[in-house]
């Protein structure tokens, strides 16, 4: 008792400190679960969650027999599987290449440099890509028009649409992601790449055989963290992008959810597939953080 009574005098300015966040935590994230119940009810906003009908797994029901909810399930799927990848791979490319520069200046510039998209947010990065991918004005068709190839009307055709989702989720995010394989590459012992140059091995040699298998912890460890996003396409992104017109290949499940619930006032409906995707998702991150603790030793507690 005199221990805990010891460490609580250490420690309570610190506990003290958690409570602002305790609140924000429960005012806008345990107090609105709440609201889950609609999932079972035909809500009408004037009677409220405690008069509303309620319909069982009428909504549930529904929702599996809904005509295009076998596509918004796998443009989600598609969307953030390719961005995990790109997301994996780009990052450790550049945090390398990095590496290898000789001049410090030169990489602190390129790295503020790709750092700086990560802070915009997708309203502002929007409008910077509507100009710059319009069929009319915008700069990469007027190359495309330049080099003799017809404009394409990227944010308006469904084959082009979800790679430019990919393409500019990684141009906005692998700036933050190469400093956490910059920070990895920092603990790779110089005397193993001494004794390879030493053994004659080159450059390419070394990132095959000390780079990479020195990154492979860090690597294991985002890529089993970033399972429990399968189900998270980038809905800031999608929404202020995406048109009637690429609905096919854009619809996810965030942008059908907004759709049903807040543009057609179908609480109940759109309520049932948000619960269904945070069930799901809460299941991926479980066994993300498992993989983790296997392969990469990383525990939260």
């Amino acid at each position: 008792m005199k221990s805990i009574s010891r460490m609580w005098k250490r420690e309570w300015p610190l506990h003290l400190m958690l409570i602002p966040g305790l609140i924000f935590v429960i005012v806008f994230s345990y107090i609105p679960m709440a609201g889950i119940i609609m999932a079972f009810q035909k809500y009408i906003p004037t009677k409220g969650l405690f008069g509303s009908p309620f319909v069982g797994l009428k909504n549930f029901n529904y929702m599996f027999v809904y005509p295009d909810i076998g596509r918004i399930f796998f443009n989600t799927i598609y969307i953030s599987v390719m961005k995990i990848a790109a997301g994996l791979f780009v990052p450790i490319t550049i945090a390398i290449l990095l590496n290898e520069m000789s001049r410090q200046w030169i990489k602190r510039t390129f790295q503020t440099l790709v750092y700086l998209p990560h802070f915009m947010s997708w309203v502002l990065l929007s409008g910077i890509l509507i100009d710059v991918l319009s069929p009319t004005t915008g700069v990469l068709n007027q190359t495309l028009g330049f080099l003799g190839i017809d404009p394409i009307y990227f944010l308006g055709n469904n084959r082009w649409f979800p790679y430019v989702m990919v393409v500019s989720d990684v141009w906005k995010e692998f700036g933050y992601g190469t400093i956490v394989y910059l920070a990895a590459l920092t603990s790779i012992n110089p005397s193993l790449y001494e004794a390879a140059e030493i053994d004659g091995a080159g450059r390419w040699k070394q990132t095959l055989n000390i780079t990479i298998p020195g990154m492979m912890p860090i690597i294991v460890l985002m890529f089993t963290l970033n399972i429990g996003n399968v189900l998270n396409a980038g809905f800031d992104q999608i929404f202020n992008l995406y048109s009637p017109q690429v609905y096919e290949s854009a619809d996810i499940i965030d942008t059908f959810v907004y759709r049903m619930g807040v543009e057609q006032s179908q609480f109940g409906f759109a309520t049932a597939v948000g619960l269904l995707k945070s069930i799901v998702s809460f299941i991926f991150i479980s066994v993300s953080y498992v993989l983790a603790y296997r392969f990469a030793n990383y525990r939260i507690f």
